[in-house]
């Protein structure tokens, strides 16, 4: 990615001929690498005359090079469409691996009639932009009017051609839709010639592209160009748990990469039998609790017992033999606890020193404890009055130092100014135990 159209914002890569407008909705989107490039041709060689050029999305097409035109990848060029006029693409492939593409795709030589009409002027580049601003706007706008209309249906993108006389409609519903009414109104609104064509889920996000759950760009806008069909039973095979929400993609389909790992799961469940889902010995039943396709173990276990006994196929097969003659063995056998390869000691150490994450925490600590043990405990401020003056009103003072207490009758009450002081605090001190005389007659008007 990188381009101005694409969902990673308007980034300039290394490369890219426009500064990051290209307009391909992606650089890297179907891109196939001509190997062929570097090898040296004979010289009576004669250049396939076919060309590969790519549009917007993962739209290809081939293209008749008669005016032999020294193409090479990434050029923009103007050629013939089936509706009259003319469209801007990029040039994906030349050479003989177009033979190869035309191959793959099952299109013969005779098949390819439009034309290549010339390299892409300024004139035709800056009205190739121009129509590709109205995109945006015009999907909306079609939505709107969809919307008026009542028709269950979903615009999803909207592809202009490049002499801005027409535009394609891509649209994803569920059953058949009737538009002759929306294709008029969007005439109206638009001055073009309209297409309306449906696509269905995985087409649609193939256009629209997006990052899967895996991290990376999607396949299908990348490099996948054929939808397999996925069913449920591929996750079955790979032990994975059938989770819809975890087994689905951005279409809403089964995701396309549960295919890739399939034939290597069903090379391994070759060898594994079937139908022991129970042992039967004189201990009692064992019933298979896992399978390890790789590994080649099977883990059983009795009831009433947590422990589970791993088993090797040929064992399995040999107790399920047994247990068809009707012979039971006196148990599963010896518990084989698989092999554990001991962990590598790294050769190198750790840069930091420590391994423990909340390492800069305990500095932290450290600090704070170092920065309190610092400061005097001496010189305390007194707290504020209740008069409501700021503690910066008043200095700290130091408190004087206290007067030895004179020796009297041990239950002799202090004298003077002290004992008025003690006898107001016990005053104004509230009780914890006994009830407030405030709420005590909020309840009592509350009773009442």
């Amino acid at each position: 990615m990188g381009c101005g159209s694409c969902s990673t914002g308007g980034c300039a890569p290394a490369g890219c001929k426009s500064n990051g407008s290209c307009l391909t909705n992606g650089c890297s989107k179907l891109d196939v690498y001509d190997w062929l490039s570097d090898m040296d041709m004979p010289s009576n060689y004669k250049p396939f005359a076919i060309i590969e050029v790519k549009f917007k999305g993962s739209r290809k097409d081939f293209f008749i090079n008669n005016d032999n035109l020294y193409l090479e990848a990434g050029e923009l060029v103007a050629v013939e469409t089936t509706t009259g006029g003319f469209d801007i693409g990029h040039v994906s492939v030349t050479g003989e691996l177009v033979r190869m593409q035309m191959q793959k795709h099952r299109v013969k030589e005779e098949e390819v009639t439009k034309k290549i009409y010339r390299k892409a002027t300024p004139a035709d580049v800056d009205k190739w932009k121009a129509a590709k601003e109205l995109e945006w706007e015009t999907m909306h706008r079609s939505r709107k009017l969809a919307l008026e209309l009542g028709l269950s249906m979903k615009i999803s993108d909207v592809d202009y051609q490049g002499d801005k006389t027409k535009a394609t409609f891509y649209y994803t519903a569920e059953g058949r839709v009737d538009f002759r009414e929306l294709i008029k109104k969007m005439a109206e609104a638009f001055r073009i010639r309209i297409e309306m064509r449906q696509i269905g889920m995985r087409q649609e996000a193939s256009r629209l592209g997006g990052i899967g759950s895996c991290g990376r760009e999607l396949c299908c806008s990348t490099w996948l160009t054929d939808f397999k069909t996925v069913s449920t039973s591929a996750a079955r095979y790979q032990n994975l748990s059938l989770n819809t929400l975890k087994l689905a993609g951005q279409c809403g389909k089964l995701k396309c990469c549960l295919n890739y790992e399939l034939d290597t799961y069903m090379d391994a469940l070759k060898g594994i039998p079937d139908n022991v889902n129970v042992l039967k010995t004189e201990k009692g039943d064992a019933r298979l609790q896992k399978t390890d396709i790789f590994k080649k173990l099977m883990w059983f276990s009795y009831p009433m017992e947590d422990s589970w006994i791993p088993l090797e196929i040929d064992r399995v097969k040999e107790i399920q033999k047994q247990n068809k003659e009707g012979i039971l063995p006196p148990d599963l056998g010896e518990i084989k606890e698989p092999e554990s390869k001991p962990i590598k000691a790294l050769d190198y150490e750790n840069v930091v020193g420590q391994d423990s994450l909340t390492r800069l925490d305990e500095r932290n600590r450290n600090k704070k404890k170092n920065k309190n043990r610092n400061k005097p405990q001496g010189n305390r401020p007194q707290p504020a009055q209740a008069s409501g003056t700021p503690d910066t009103a008043r200095p700290p003072q130091n408190r004087p130092p206290q007067q030895p207490r004179p020796a009297g009758a041990p239950g002799e009450a202090p004298q003077g100014d002290n004992a008025n002081r003690n006898r107001n605090n016990r005053r104004n001190r509230p009780n914890r135990n006994k009830p407030n005389r405030n709420d005590q007659n909020k309840g009592n008007e509350s009773g009442s």
